[in-house]
């Protein structure tokens, strides 16, 4: 059976083709943002910095587990989407119900180690004595929903990978949907404040992922998540793992490097922390619809790379670079000019805001290269390469970020200063994806393509 999904990817003009599979990508992020936003919007209508605070706290942690999702999500992606290209159906279904069955035995192992560690994980993440009640009552609630939040960004990915960008682009809308409709119900209407947006979360991450697993159990897909396909052969495994693991960590390092720079922002003040999360949330708006342009083409190249098609692969990545760069400046633009409006929704606070509103545009200024950098990130990932997707997911928000970030902290530890080590890290993170990619084209597609592909 060949799907035409499918044959988008082979013979769809590629403006089209890259397209088709970005722009649902893009609305998926985009919902993710809403989503992300929500809780801190309608937590700042109590009016309360402390709770806002928490929430930032606390999201770091959150992330810990989505990157577990990222984990199966991209590493299944870039091997059923090659295995797909090749025509190696069965071994995609076997990746996806590896996928599946191992996520969710993680994610249960996750909840019973948050619900016996709750307290001293609240701690370890940066919470005060005046924060540490709201984060760990978030946090605690947050966990009874981490088998479904993993479920739910693993098979958003791994969806796409069969062609199938608007079923995951849906999954997304109504899960991030109803958090959305339920926040203002559950933190201002039921005045339940920080359980309410915890609730409304979980709920959100259930009804998403129940759509995928509805899709997975259809005839409409190619993929499988029957107990029977489960497989650890091998190949799968490691195929999964190599570019899943990179994935993850650059995930994993990014929560890390939050609740590092939260450790150090806090020893400063609460209002700088709440100033900060303020921050990074509208830094989230460039972000994560970058990130949609390279999560949204991953399938279609690693397809190309499959399929052996080298010509399609490079017209692919040249378009989708261009696409991802006009993005990002408007994006950059927006974020910048648009700071104190964006801040001020989520802060009354008037020196809580004047952080968010500085530290919103440092944070921003790494915007013109977002697109560059998440653009090659993927493309590494859609042929397969572990070493260099490995070294560019260790280096951004690890070996690049940490020594910048305690050096800036020893020379002049100001909360500006300390804002700024992200914007460095990131110009020098896209400088080293351009050439990491650049090394890894040339030698795999060397040694594993026809040279007139």
């Amino acid at each position: 059976m060949e799907d035409k999904t499918q044959k988008i990817f082979r013979d769809a003009p590629v403006p089209k083709a890259v397209l088709l599979n970005v722009l649902p990508s893009i609305v998926s992020m985009l919902m993710i943002l809403v989503y992300n936003l929500a809780d801190t919007f309608f937590i700042g209508k109590t009016k309360d910095p402390l709770m806002v605070a928490a929430v930032s706290l606390a999201t770091p942690a959150f992330l810990l587990f989505m990157a577990i999702g990222m984990l199966f999500g991209i590493g299944g992606t870039s091997l059923i989407s090659r295995m797909l290209g090749e025509g190696k159906q069965e071994i995609a279904k076997k990746t996806s119900a590896f996928c599946f069955w191992t996520s969710f035995i993680i994610g249960v192992i996750a909840l019973i180690v948050i619900l016996i560690f709750r307290v001293p994980i609240c701690r370890l993440i940066g919470a005060s004595d005046d924060t540490i009640d709201y984060t760990v009552q978030y946090l605690t609630i947050v966990a009874f929903g981490i088998p479904f939040l993993i479920i739910s960004n693993a098979f958003s990915n791994i969806i796409r990978s069969e062609g199938q960008a608007n079923k995951a682009m849906m999954g997304m809308i109504i899960g991030n949907l109803i958090n959305i409709v339920l926040d203002p119900v559950m933190i201002l209407g039921l005045h339940w404040n920080v359980a309410g947006a915890a609730v409304a979360t979980v709920l959100g991450n259930i009804f998403s992922a129940v759509f995928y697993l509805a899709h997975l159990l259809s005839k409409k897909s190619l993929l499988s998540i029957k107990p029977k396909d489960y497989s650890v052969e091998k190949r799968i495994v490691l195929g999964v793992f190599a570019i899943g693991i990179p994935a993850s960590l650059n995930s994993i390092l990014m929560s890390v490097s939050n609740i590092v720079i939260n450790t150090f922002m806090a020893k400063h003040g609460d209002l700088q922390l709440a100033g900060l999360g303020v921050a990074m949330k509208v830094n989230m708006i460039a972000v994560m619809l970058l990130i949609g342009v390279g999560t949204g083409i991953q399938p279609l190249l690693g397809y190309c790379f499959g399929a052996g098609n080298r010509k399609r692969y490079k017209s692919v990545l040249l378009f989708a670079t261009g696409f991802a760069l006009c993005l990002s400046c408007v994006m950059t633009a927006i974020c910048y000019l648009g700071a104190a409006p964006l801040a001020r929704a989520f802060l009354d606070n008037d020196k809580a805001f004047a952080y968010a509103f500085s530290f919103s545009r440092i944070y921003i200024m790494s915007g013109p290269i977002l697109g560059i950098l998440f653009v090659f990130m993927n493309a590494i990932q859609s042929m397969g390469a572990a070493v260099p997707s490995l070294i560019l997911s260790v280096s951004r928000q690890g070996i690049i970020y940490f020594p910048i970030l305690i050096t800036i902290s020893i020379i002049s530890n100001t909360p500006t200063h300390l804002a700024m080590t992200q914007p460095i890290t990131d110009y020098i993170a896209a400088a080293l994806s351009v050439i990491l990619f650049v090394g890894a084209y040339k030698k795999i597609f060397k040694d594993k393509l026809p040279s007139t592909a």
